[in-house]
């Protein structure tokens, strides 16, 4: 009869420990699990306006003003004066394997007269799938100047 106590002992004893570790599998799934939900890595591209630098540059101020405190600009135009803009944008995923997703897109315009002093300061986004000044909290008409910034959301694919 002392077989049957040991045999039965060591059959209790194995089965608890196999589901002990079948609960912290499960224990470590879950918690995985609910890393990844909660897990949204932001990624900032381009140009990182400074907190107060528009307010900064009144119209008027010179371009090397301009330069001091927003830096070089991604990428200058020469339509009826100079213009510099700055280019950033922000993509988020919510796991690592999965692919960025583009949450907001900026371009900040500074424009120039032909004294290279600012005439006008636009900060263009997309709102409601249209190219938007949050500056001026006007959506710009036609021309050369809209079709350039037009032109760069395009070729960054948000637009």
């Amino acid at each position: 009869m002392r077989s049957d106590i040991a045999v039965t002992s060591t059959f209790t004893s194995a089965s608890a420990r196999v589901k002990a570790s079948g609960r912290a599998l499960v224990l470590a799934c879950a918690v995985a699990l609910a890393g990844c939900g909660s897990m949204t890595e932001t990624l900032q591209r381009g140009y990182v306006l400074p907190e107060g630098a528009l307010e900064q540059i009144p119209v008027g101020a010179s371009q090397d003003q301009v330069l001091i405190v927003l830096g070089t600009p991604s990428t200058v135009a020469t339509v009826d004066g100079d213009a510099f803009y700055y280019i950033s944008q922000k993509a988020e995923r919510r796991a690592a394997f999965m692919q960025h997703e583009v949450v907001d897109q900026r371009v900040i315009a500074v424009y120039f007269d032909k004294e290279r002093r600012v005439t006008r300061l636009a900060n263009y986004g997309v709102k409601d799938g249209r190219i938007f000044d949050f500056v001026s909290q006007t959506t710009p008409t036609g021309g050369q100047d809209l079709n350039y910034v037009r032109g760069i959301f395009r070729g960054l694919k948000l637009f």
